[in-house]
This record gives structure tokens, sequence and C-alpha cells, in this order.
């Protein structure tokens, strides 16, 4: 008896769950940079999915942590969307709500801002809230302090650190594929904000554990979607 394997495509042309291997192998053969891994049962395979596999929790315990208290401004930046399409082939509805936030402090002074949208994805809203953070720090003319961007989002993280954005550019904000990149204006935007802070840094956390900046704004754009 032959049993079923489940292929979970982290990174690929279209990440999601199969069934065999040739449908796997279209969407990772000769893709920069694939992650995918094939699994006895199907929730291990959405775990892989979803982050959750012990590979990634080794990555999080060696994550590095800076110190917040050597840089002049930290801002923590989140975006989330109440997709009623969060499964595999679901897509998000254009009543479903969704928000962005972002909490910026400046040795003690606070500054925050958030707003809604409905039928935007949750990572439209990640890259809207470091879009909307960046454009803070201009108006009150404190961009060129050392920073620090505190995200959840390996999404918008990796395309700075890894310089997955630099090479949309170069292509003309398509990917290796030939695909436009999803949320291309919000790219190319970010693109052009991002050297108006020349001293900064970016880091992970996890999200809804013990960060109380990341647990802020997930509140304050929680409490946006609350009331639209």
């Amino acid at each position: 008896m032959t049993l079923q394997k489940y292929y979970a495509v982290r990174h690929g042309r279209k990440p999601g769950i199969y069934l065999t291997w040739p449908e796997c192998k279209k969407q990772v053969e000769g893709f920069t940079g694939a992650r995918y891994k094939s699994f006895p049962d199907k929730a291990q395979a959405q775990a892989f999915l979803d982050g959750k596999d012990s590979y990634s929790k080794k990555k999080t315990t060696k994550q590095k942590v800076s110190n917040i208290e050597d840089f002049d401004i930290v801002v923590y930046t989140d975006g989330g969307s109440r997709n009623h399409g969060n499964v595999k082939g679901g897509h998000v509805k254009d009543s479903d709500r969704a928000a962005w936030a972002y909490h910026i402090n400046n040795h003690g002074q606070v500054y925050e801002g958030t707003d809604g949208e409905f039928g935007a994805t949750n990572n439209r809203m990640e890259i809207m809230a470091l879009i909307q953070s960046i454009k803070r720090l201009n108006e009150l003319k404190i961009n060129q302090q050392n920073a620090i961007f505190v995200l959840d989002s390996q999404y918008v993280l990796n395309a700075i650190t890894k310089n997955w954005l630099n090479g949309w550019k170069r292509r003309g904000f398509k990917k290796a594929d030939g695909k436009v990149v999803a949320n291309v204006e919000l790219w190319r935007e970010l693109d052009q904000l991002l050297p108006t802070v020349p001293k900064k840094t970016f880091e992970w956390t996890k999200g809804h554990a013990e960060n109380v900046g990341n647990n802020r704004v997930d509140q304050l754009l929680n409490e946006t979607m609350d009331k639209m």
C-alpha cells in the first residue's frame, strides 16, 4: 500500500499543498529561493506552510534581538485582514475588513496611526503600515535619526533584507517568472520612501506573543476593524 504524501510549497510559483511530486515540481523547479517539503499528513504540511514547523522554530530561537535603547526611534508596524477566504484557494471578499497600524516611540514621545480598508489582503496592510510609518517620520522631521523598525511580517522583511525589492525593481517590478509583483504600486512607493530614513535597522518579532509594541499595533488595527 502506497501512503499518500503531501507536498507543501512555502516559497514557489504558487504556494500551497500538492498531492503529487510532478505538481509540486512545477511550482519549485527553477524558482529562486524555493522552500518545499513532503509530509506524511496534511496537518504537518499546513504547519510548514504557516511557518510553524520545527525548522522555523530553530531559526526563531536564533533570531537576533537588538537593544532598542541603542536607537533614537523604535517603530512597530502591523497589518491585518479578517479574510473569510483564508484557506487554500480562498480569496479576500470585498466586504472583508482590513487595517494597518504603526506605533512610533522617539525618546518617550509616542506617535500612532491606523486606518482601514475593505477587501484588502493582510500583505497589503503590512506594506501600508510600513509606508505610513515612514511618511510620519518624515512629517515629524525625525527621519534622519537612528531608527529600528520591528515587524512580524516575514513577507515585508524579506523583501527588504533579502533584497527581493531590488530584484523586482531591476526587472520592472516583476518576479523571476515574469509576473507583476502583487501590490506593485505599494512596493514602488516603499522603494521611494526607504532612502528617506538613511539610518535604519529592520528586525522580526513573533506576532501575538510578548512584544509590547507589536501587541499595541495589533490592538490598534483590530480596534479600527471593529469600527468599520
